[in-house]
């Protein structure tokens, strides 16, 4: 039900009733979700109390308590916007916070007003946290001017963050990753990849007609973009793919390439574009396997993990043997992850192998519910970016899909053996305060841009110069 225009002299109260939109189908998908989480922790429960039992009751009604909350306030506010994209997003927190109920709560501790958490506690509160975050940004965001206008101060921004961690860096495994502020802590990179699709999404919108139509032919066919309209973009995506290269996130480099050569293809329409960014990829992961020991040990580890199984190939071998075990429906939950020696087989499992374990306790029928709700998320991006009002709604809507379906792509195919494991986060999944903080923004930005009600675009800029003269214009 849309809501119907209101005089000017009506009270608050009228206004307000007259502004809510139930958003029913949410909703019933929300108690849908809720139902399924509640098998999943009953099942948790029993298995690991031998009697029938709810896993984690007071987390998981907590959790479910903050969706239906953040829907009833999008219906209250009279919002419009996707009403698939918040249920599965939810219900893949909702997995991985089982995850994080049914793996040992010392994992990740932290000390916060006096009261110590275990990782369940930590991630239920940035579960929370990001849901507060994707409430704002769909109820406040009506305009996307404060984007597209500033993209080289927010793309600056992110670069200048990520630089920090440079010097205020912790290290980790060899590498500093991780930013600390007092007891808070996360990944820069995470916060880039959305701050780079805006400042693709801005770029590409205005240079796309040159970009696609005023390129320089080489031989026959063959045409590549102007290097004078390309080298803005291609300096901010090589200034971040440096640092994040010479940090030794992989992960993060792969997934800002890949995101950056699908908006290139959706801005431009060449296929030629597309194919030589994966040859130049090809040669950089060559070169980068010979500058740096870890690119090389990962590959080596991707083809033969056998060949050092207790050094290199351990985690990678442990994973595949879980996906054996679960079969094809699994051991059930908290029926699973054997342990060797006292500890868990897979000492990541809460970060980089949380799919294998998922794998192992819900089986290849569970995981490929988790993958699908994945593609359910990307096909309401793509179709936000195909209702787009103009070509920076729609790179943006692109981008911010593709940040999702890449980055479970390359978590879920180094689990399988399928790529060298880079040590992404499975989104909404995977512990860590920056990754669920990250895709809450892309679940905010997507539920605003897909409200039809007052996002306004401001109007095209008029051309000037050459573009002018490619549009046919004096």
């Amino acid at each position: 039900m849309t809501a119907a225009p209101i005089a000017a002299g009506r009270s608050p109260a009228i206004r307000a009733t007259a502004r809510l939109r139930l958003r029913r189908r949410e909703m019933a998908i929300l108690v849908v979700a809720g139902l399924a989480l509640a098998a999943g922790a009953a099942s948790l429960g029993t298995t690991a109390a031998g009697r029938p039992a709810l896993a984690g009751a007071g987390h998981l009604a907590t959790y479910l308590a903050g969706l239906l909350a953040l829907s009833l306030v999008l219906s209250l506010a009279g919002r419009r916007s996707d009403e698939l994209l918040l249920p599965a997003a939810g219900l893949l927190g909702g997995v991985g916070l089982l995850l994080m109920l049914r793996l040992p709560q010392d994992l990740v501790t932290q000390e916060i007003l006096g009261r110590q958490l275990g990782l369940a506690d930590l991630q239920l509160a940035w579960l929370l946290v990001s849901l507060g975050v994707t409430g704002v940004l769909a109820l406040l965001v009506r305009s996307d001017r404060w984007l597209r206008l500033y993209k080289y101060t927010w793309a600056t921004a992110g670069i200048g963050l990520l630089l920090l961690t440079f010097v205020f860096g912790v290290e980790t495994n060899g590498a500093r990753l991780t930013l600390s502020i007092g007891p808070l802590s996360g990944q820069p990179s995470e916060l880039l990849k959305v701050i780079l699709v805006v400042f693709f999404a801005g770029y590409l919108a205005e240079n796309r007609p040159l970009l696609a139509e005023a390129r320089v032919r080489l031989a026959g066919p063959l045409s590549v973009p102007p290097l004078a309209a390309l080298l803005p973009l291609l300096a901010m995506l090589g200034l971040a793919l440096s640092i994040v290269v010479v940090q030794r996130d992989l992960g993060a480099a792969l997934l800002y390439y890949a995101v950056f050569l699908v908006m290139l293809y959706v801005a431009t329409g060449s296929l030629l574009d597309v194919l030589a960014g994966i040859a130049l990829f090809a040669l950089g992961a060559l070169a980068a396997a010979a500058v740096f020991p870890l690119v090389g040990e990962r590959i080596a580890a991707w083809l033969d993990p056998w060949a050092d199984p207790l050094g290199s190939g351990y985690q990678l071998i442990q994973a595949l043997h879980a996906f054996a075990r679960g079969g094809v429906f699994g051991t059930g939950l908290g029926a699973g992850l054997p342990e060797i020696g006292g500890r868990l087989p897979i000492p990541a499992v809460h970060t980089d192998f949380p799919l294998a374990a998922l794998g192992e306790e819900i089986g290849l029928t569970g995981v490929m519910a988790v993958l699908g709700l994945y593609l359910v998320l990307v096909q309401r991006g793509l179709r936000i970016a195909a209702a787009a009002r103009d070509d920076f709604g729609a790179l943006l809507a692109t981008g911010l899909a593709a940040v999702i379906a890449v980055q479970a792509f390359i978590i879920a195919a180094g689990n399988l053996k399928l790529i060298p494991l880079t040590g992404i986060t499975l989104p909404f999944v995977s512990y860590g305060g920056s990754s669920l903080l990250a895709n809450a923004l892309v679940v905010g930005l997507l539920l605003a841009l897909s409200d039809p009600g007052d996002l306004v675009a401001p109007p095209p800029p008029r051309p000037r110069g050459r573009l002018r003269r490619l549009r046919g214009r004096p």
